[in-house]
């Protein structure tokens, strides 16, 4: 058998917006961050030792079941800032919302999943106080990712 790669995680995501501008505006209303960079019809959105790329130049219809998942650190914040902003909240048991162009994102608060950020990755972000819930915990133990403090 060809010997196979693992997955270790996801350096980035891309959305389809109509205008990089406006994007960055309508996001930037909703979250707190740096531009990590442009190039071209693409800005790129810092998120610790992650990005989240817009591009300019939607071609599909709105997104039903397909999403993007963005973590947190504060998930009623968003849900204040996305009433605020006029935003469509979707219907269900978490928040998810509908961006201008069609996109859905799914919110979810770091301390409540399994995901997690190195000590230095946190410490950099100015995040360094943020922990998990003992359900999260407890998860990451199953899977003996918790590490010895946990």
């Amino acid at each position: 058998m060809t010997a196979r790669a693992r997955l270790v995680g996801i350096n980035h995501a891309a959305l389809e917006v109509g205008d990089v501008e406006e994007a960055l505006a309508f996001y930037g209303r909703i979250f707190r961050f740096e531009l990590r960079g442009r190039a071209g019809r693409m800005a790129f959105v810092d998120m610790g030792d992650q990005f989240l790329a817009l591009g300019e130049g939607r071609r599909q219809p709105e997104d039903d079941h397909r999403h993007l998942g963005l973590v947190v650190d504060d998930k009623e914040a968003v849900r204040t800032a996305l009433q605020e902003a006029g935003a469509e909240i979707l219907p269900g048991r978490g928040l998810d919302f509908r961006d201008p162009w069609g996109n859905r994102i799914q919110v979810v608060d770091y301390r409540d999943i399994q995901f997690a950020k190195t000590p230095a990755v946190l410490r950099g972000m100015g995040l360094d106080g943020l922990e998990k819930s003992e359900r999260a915990l407890a998860e990451l133990r199953e899977k003996g990712l918790a590490g010895d403090d946990a």
